[in-house]
């Protein structure tokens, strides 16, 4: 498993060894020791997973403190550009994103800490989306920054994302009081 830090600290890409053959394929996608080793310390309480077509956009969501999430997300099925956004006050990334292209054929996961918004655009009919949990769901404490945020300015490739009516009322980074 190689796990790399990405130009935001705190936001990892892991990708895990695969083994391959004519069979299928197998590899270990959570190991806590390799987590820890590279100061990922992550207690996972809670698995979801969510089925999406083509062109769905989910996000960006958050669950404020002290219901505050970490995620390992990954796509088990089809395509999706995965981003977080540095929800941190103090950091100094904060209001900065992250994107990255996790797919089934190349088997990517993203580790998302607590302190960041979340969420992806799907580019496959048929998306299967994992996320491990470091925190159980707390309805309130969610909070949602509007995907096409022009401070944040995510360059998601659509104009007319299918969205969810709570994430149609998502704020406005400019009015966002960030808890983190």
């Amino acid at each position: 498993m190689q796990i790399k830090e990405t130009n935001i600290a705190g936001l990892f890409i892991i990708q895990p060894k695969v083994f391959e053959d004519p069979r299928g394929y197998f590899f270990e996608s959570y190991n806590k020791k390799a987590f820890l080793e590279n100061g990922i310390k992550a207690d996972f309480v809670q698995d979801n997973q969510s089925l999406s077509q083509k062109g769905v956009l989910r996000g960006l969501h958050f669950q404020n403190p002290p219901h505050a999430q970490g995620k390992l997300v990954s796509v088990t099925k089809g395509a999706v550009l995965d981003v977080a956004v540095d929800l941190r006050k103090d950091s100094l990334t904060y209001g900065k994103h992250f994107s990255i292209e996790l797919t089934e054929k190349n088997k990517t996961m993203f580790w998302v800490p607590e302190g960041f918004a979340h969420g992806f655009l799907t580019l496959e009919d048929n998306t299967i989306f994992s996320y491990k949990c470091t925190n159980f769901y707390n309805k309130e404490s969610e909070g949602c920054i509007i995907w096409n945020d022009e401070t944040i300015n995510i360059s998601w490739g659509i104009k007319d994302p299918q969205l969810s009516e709570k994430d149609k009322q998502g704020e406005k980074f400019r009015d966002f009081k960030s808890n983190f």
